[in-house]
């Protein structure tokens, strides 16, 4: 009798044990499978990002070979995008495109991924392997998917990633021309004009290219870097400035007016 009443205790104890261990875990409730994908997009519209992510694993788990598991892959990696946790929606959007590399979302996965690397780049005085990651993402689009309207759209965002680049090597090269070391700078100017040539800070790299020049005594070579900015980007400001930087004499032209013009004839 007295083993019997122990056992009951004993059991009564575990019971109650198991009792306060479930009150520290989500209890799990199965649901219909529209029901948690429509309130995982609620909470997308509310801009609840966490819970929606949380519906839409959900939905994965409690029903993971539907139709509507492959939809919430997607959307839980959008909504992590959207609450600005790159590392989670990158990790989703990889394992979704892993598992369904021919789906129709494919396309707008390889997209969101990108949209994840390009939306970090950091300023340009900061490290550069986030702009590189960015850039590899985007091309990968463009390859993969050249007719769509991510491909177009990741055109325009390499062109605004190739100015962010050649905007960290001007700001590197300013730094050495103001500091006197004019051999570093000119390195870095050369850069911008051989490697971003589309980009907005080629007019000013060929300004700062003369300003190194005409500092070391390179009048030839200041002269024809003014020439071939003046040919590629007439009237833009840069060349206005050089061209007065060079006919105001601080090169040993005061006897000879219209210096850039004849030597531009010269040369082209």
């Amino acid at each position: 009798m007295i083993r019997l009443r122990s056992l009951v205790l004993l059991s009564g104890l575990v019971l109650a044990l198991a009792a306060c261990s479930s009150g520290n875990k989500d209890e799990y409730i199965e649901r219909p499978i529209q029901e948690l994908y429509n309130s995982g997009v609620d909470a997308l519209f509310e801009e609840k990002y966490k819970a929606a992510t949380k519906a839409f694993d959900e939905v994965e788990r409690q029903h993971p070979y539907s139709v509507w598991a492959t939809k919430a892959q997607m959307m839980g990696a959008y909504a992590a995008y959207r609450d600005d946790r790159y590392d989670d929606a990158i990790a989703s959007l990889d394992r979704f495109i892993q598992l369904n590399p021919s789906n129709r979302d494919a396309p707008y996965a390889y997209y969101l991924k990108a949209l994840c690397y390009w939306e970090q780049i950091s300023d340009v005085q900061r490290d550069a392997k986030m702009t590189e990651l960015a850039l590899k993402s985007l091309d990968e689009v463009i390859r993969r998917f050249p007719e769509t309207t991510y491909a177009r759209d990741a055109r325009i965002k390499i062109d605004l990633t190739y100015d962010h680049l050649a905007g960290k090597e001007m700001e590197v090269g300013r730094f050495y021309l103001v500091r006197g070391q004019y051999v570093a700078a000119i390195n870095r100017f050369k850069f911008v004009v051989d490697k971003y040539q589309t980009t907005s800070h080629v007019p000013e790299a060929l300004h700062r290219l003369i300003e190194a020049y005409m500092s070391l005594g390179l009048v030839e070579e200041a002269t024809k870097t003014a020439a071939v900015l003046g040919y590629n980007y007439p009237g833009n400001e840069w060349y206005v400035d050089s061209y007065t930087l060079v006919e105001t004499g601080k090169l040993p032209l005061e006897d000879r007016p219209g210096f850039i013009r004849r030597t531009w004839n010269r040369i082209f």
